[in-house]
C-alpha cells in the first residue's frame, strides 16, 4: 500500500495554487507548514488513516527541485466530467497540458484520463474508470 507521495517544488505558493485547484474536489484537505504543503484525505471514524497523503515540499538537500523522468502521480476522479473540470481548473491555476482528457487506445475501454504538469514540471494524471459511464467503444 502506498502511504504517501512527495513532489518537490521551488515555489510553494505556485504549487499551492495548482494543487488546490483540484485536490480539495477529490476530498483532500490542506495543511500548510514551514516545510511545505500536506494534502490528506480525512480520517473516518473507526479508521486509522486514509491513504495516501500527498506532500509538496522544497527538496531536503537544498538543491533545486526537478521532475522525475517517467515519474507520475495519478488521482482518481468520480466521473469523466470531473476529470474535464479538474483538468481545466489545474490549467487555469498554472499547470500545463500533457494530454487533454479522453480515452487512450493503449488503455482499457473505461480508462478516461487527462494529463498535466504542475508548475515545477511534475507529471499528474486525473482519471476515472466509472462503470456507470460510457466507455471508449460505446
Amino acid at each position: 500500500m502506498i502511504a504517501y507521495v512527495t513532489v518537490g517544488a521551488d515555489d510553494i505558493a505556485r504549487a499551492k495554487r495548482f494543487y488546490s485547484a483540484f485536490l480539495p474536489a477529490l476530498g483532500y484537505e490542506l495543511e500548510e507548514g514551514p516545510e511545505g504543503l500536506s494534502y490528506a484525505l480525512p480520517v473516518q471514524p473507526g479508521q486509522s488513516s486514509a491513504l495516501p497523503d500527498f506532500y509538496v515540499k522544497p527538496p531536503f538537500d537544498g538543491r533545486p527541485a526537478s521532475a522525475g523522468n517517467g515519474a507520475m502521480t495519478a488521482f482518481e476522479a468520480r466521473s469523466q466530467q470531473q476529470v474535464r473540470d479538474l483538468h481545466a481548473a489545474a490549467l487555469a491555476a498554472g499547470g500545463s497540458d500533457e494530454g487533454r482528457p479522453g480515452f487512450r487506445d493503449s488503455y482499457g475501454p473505461r480508462f478516461y484520463v487527462g494529463y498535466l504538469r504542475d508548475p515545477q514540471g511534475n507529471k499528474i494524471a486525473l482519471f476515472s474508470c466509472n462503470p456507470d459511464e460510457p466507455g471508449r467503444d460505446e
